[in-house]
């Protein structure tokens, strides 16, 4: 199956334009052979890994540098075929130390030096341009290898507690150390800040103790070498109890200079060729480049070692070093760093691990009491990764790698340089590409190196470049007749003088200046001889032969050719015209640029004998419908006019549903169009989803059930998407009617239930009212009984009255 993008790839080939090339060996577009206009067979073989010189006499220049397979194909035979190829040899490749480590007492211990883990070491690659060379590249952690650390610390006030748990680091770091190495070696520096303000009080007092209130603190430095690396973890307790705290004013510190002179100073601080780890421990964040300005610093630091007595001296005069620089010395000298740093200024130590390869950040406590675990922690980490580094490379070569890793994992691109979870005693591969463009720097000998990270160990890559051909060297003729005796006959071409110039060196510039015959072989001014398709001898275009001969280049220029015309179908000018000049001449009845539009109209008569059905117009023998509602080839189908569902229904319905009228002759008047079943409504194609029109249908069956699918004409193909379930009316659901209608009576009866009870009171509060009222406006006669006589007398004192009146 030429698969859904088979259509696209025969319009790209039918729209191609007039330029594009005719995918024949030795055309000139799209080879980089040719493209080249070499004059020498070196120059041709810098073009490209597929280039060939071709010696054999007769041939134009500029058809002598041309892909081999072209050259061959044109009968120049292999021998005659200047087509170098690059090598590789392995000079070194020492074996991978397999080595345990031994309990004890171990005799006949390699040194470091001895111990290999990359192989192999020095090789040589003869590149030539565009032809990669590769080879493969071990690596092997060994194990018990030995370890050099360097504790650079951080003395500032805020370090005081701190101070306290490191003092006893030596002996208990060299316990735990001994545990992964016998062989570990331990140093010990301290760095506080410029003595300069504004990062110190330079006043005399602050000078002998820049600490306040009855501080005791030793005079303010940039950096000390307290102790360089040494195996005695006794003496490293004993030097370092002997430190003293300091101060300065701001908040930063000045670590970027004590880091620079630890990395550059290998001497002083006894560094070995083995594994290099640099603890900086500090509570505070860091000056860098640019910095010293508030002192009044300018010059740049130097990247080198300035420590006399073991302490820093120039602190004064260098600014501090840059983020870059640092990366540029710790990696020079593999040495890879531990930031311990307290949990608040973490997020930034990390910003700077992600810029320096091969480090790692652990969180501090607040009074460093965790620090061995957090350097075991960082070692393992650190040791686990292998990342490959290169030096420069010369300019047009490019390195490529590729790794196989622990548990099968393949990583390539910009991971192909590392590896992760590598455990001692692990075997990791690369595949290591080296490609070159040209002929760098002239051809000379350049030596690259790759290198894990973090280890001295490397590997030593010579690059030679073959920039020219064997036979330059060989069977060279000076003033050589076939040139005129005025060139060199080489790679059986002339090479000609100065002053000369012709196939045969036959023409002098002096009667016609070089720029002047090129001038006449090109068209309109242009920048192209002969239309690169041949070669100006002596002011006139002399075109190359193609390998097939009824292929030709012709014209003044070499500008035309009878085989880059436009295609249809795979065949020049559709196989229906000739191609004369980069243009289709077609034969009668058709046109076109590819000569692939037919002016026959028969093909476009409709059944009624009209051109597309009156509804269109004939466009190279196919009909363009003008009117929407049509298709099909002359336009005589309309999915979407009235009564387009009624037609189909019976034969949907028997193919769907196996139903209906038709359903005994459903093979036989229903195979006219494809069926396509779908789940829901909504799944069904919509108007907007198609470039033709869809009719949507809904029908019924005779038993009430509807089905809904669309039709479509799809060119020639008639489409039919249908429901795959019909929608049938459900019957009555007995019990929720029976319920409801027990439910109603029930409720009704319990309304007028309630309607009565609520009338029988308002009628009993209305009577109770009635009787109240009536009760309230009573009226009782009170006469007194004529026959009743109260037993009370009353009698009045008549003295009673004037006495209380004259009182």
């Amino acid at each position: 199956s030429c698969g859904p993008f088979y259509p696209w790839i025969l319009l790209i080939q039918t729209l191609r334009p007039p330029s594009t090339p005719d995918p024949v060996i030795g055309n000139k577009e799209g080879n980089e052979c040719i493209s080249a206009n070499a004059k020498h067979c070196g120059e041709c073989i810098q073009a490209g890994a597929k280039c060939g010189w071709c010696e054999q006499e007769g041939e134009a220049l500029s058809t002598r540098c041309d892909e081999v397979e072209s050259l061959k194909d044109r009968g120049c035979n292999d021998s005659q075929i200047q087509n170098p190829t690059g090598k590789k040899w392995i000079i070194t490749n020492k074996r991978v130390t397999n080595r345990k480590k031994v309990t004890g007492v171990e005799t006949n211990k390699p040194k470091p030096e001895e111990i290999t883990q990359i192989q192999p070491q020095k090789l040589r690659l003869n590149l030539r341009s565009g032809q990669p060379q590769s080879f493969d590249l071990k690596f092997k952690r060994a194990e018990d290898y030995p370890i050099d650390l360097y504790y650079l610390m951080d003395l500032s006030y805020s370090m005081k507690d701190d101070l306290e748990n490191v003092k006893n680091l030596g002996t208990s770091l060299m316990l735990e150390m001994k545990k992964i190495t016998s062989d570990f070696h331990i140093g010990f520096g301290s760095f506080v800040e410029k003595t300069v303000m504004p990062y110190i009080s330079t006043t005399p007092s602050k000078l002998l103790n820049p600490c306040t209130g009855d501080q005791n603190c030793t005079s303010p430095f940039s950096y000390k070498n307290v102790l360089s690396l040494t195996s005695d973890g006794n003496m490293f307790n004993s030097l370092v109890g002997k430190q003293q705290i300091s101060g300065n004013l701001d908040s930063p510190e000045g670590g970027f200079d004590a880091i620079m002179q630890v990395a550059v100073c290998g001497k002083e601080i006894g560094w070995r060729n083995v594994t290099r780890l640099l603890v900086f421990s500090t509570d505070a964040g860091f000056h860098f480049a640019g910095d010293g300005k508030l002192g009044g610093i300018v010059l740049p630091n130097d990247g080198k070692c300035h420590l006399e007595d073991n302490v820093y001296t120039m602190s004064h005069y260098y600014d501090y070093p840059s983020i870059a620089h640092l990366v540029q010395k710790l990696s020079d000298n593999n040495i890879q760093t531990i930031f311990a740093v307290t949990e608040e200024f973490q997020p930034v130590y990390q910003e700077l691990k992600n810029l320096i390869p091969k480090s790692a950040v652990g969180t501090l406590s607040a009074n460093s009491s965790n620090v061995i675990n957090l350097i075991i922690d960082a070692y393992n980490s650190l040791s686990s990764e292998v990342i490959l580094d290169n030096s420069k490379l010369p300019e047009g070569v490019e390195i490529e790698y590729k790794s196989q890793c622990k548990n099968g994992v393949v990583n390539d691109k910009d991971d192909g340089r590392k590896c992760s979870n590598i455990s001692i005693g692990d075997e990791v591969n690369f595949n290591i590409t080296v490609t070159s463009k040209g002929c760098p720097n002239e051809g000379k000998s350049e030596t690259i190196k790759i290198k894990p990270l973090g280890f001295t160990e490397e590997v030593e890559i010579i690059l030679n470049f073959i920039c020219d051909c064997q036979c330059q060297n060989n069977d060279v003729v000076k003033k050589s007749e076939k040139c005129s005796l005025n060139g060199t006959f080489e790679c059986g071409a002339c090479r000609c003088f100065e002053g000369r110039v012709g196939r045969n060196c036959e023409c002098s510039s002096n009667d016609m200046a070089t720029d002047d015959m090129d001038q006449t072989c090109r068209k309109d001014n242009s920048t192209d001889i002969c239309s690169n398709n041949g070669e100006c001898v002596c002011g006139t275009c002399e075109c190359k032969k193609r390998p097939n001969p009824e292929e030709r280049y012709s014209g003044q220029f070499c500008e035309c050719d009878n085989f880059n015309c436009d295609r249809s179908e795979n065949k020049l000018c559709g196989g229906n015209g000739r191609c004369v000049c980069r243009e289709c001449i077609c034969d009668p009845m058709w046109s076109g640029r590819a000569c692939d539009c037919s002016l026959d109209n028969s093909t476009c008569l409709a059944t009624n004998k009209q051109i597309c059905n009156g509804r269109g117009r004939c466009e190279c023998g196919v009909c363009k419908c003008t009117d929407p509602k049509f298709q099909g080839p002359t336009c005589e189908t309309c999915p979407t006019c009235p009564g387009v569902c009624a037609e189909h229904k019976l034969c949907v319905q028997c193919r769907a549903f196996g139903t209906g009228e038709k359903m005994k002759t459903c093979k036989e008047e229903c195979s006219y169009f494809n069926l396509i079943t779908v789940k829901d409504r909504n799944k069904l194609p919509q108007p907007n989803d198609y470039p033709y029109p869809v009719m949507h249908c809904k029908e019924r069956d005779a038993n009430d059930c509807w089905f809904y699918y669309t039709y479509a004409v799809n060119d020639t193909e008639r489409e039919v998407h249908v429901v795959d379930k019909l929608d049938c009316p459900s019957g009555p659901d007995i019990i929720p009617i029976v319920a409801g209608v027990v439910a109603g009576i029930v409720l009704i009866g319990l309304a007028l239930l309630l309607i009565w009870k609520l009338l029988m009171i308002i009628h009993d509060r209305r009577e109770f009212a009635k009787f109240e009222k009536e009760k309230m406006n009573a009226k009782w006669d009170t006469q007194e009984n004529p026959i009743y006589k109260s037993p009370i007398n009353q009698f009045q004192n008549p003295n009673y009255g004037r006495k209380a009146a004259v009182l």
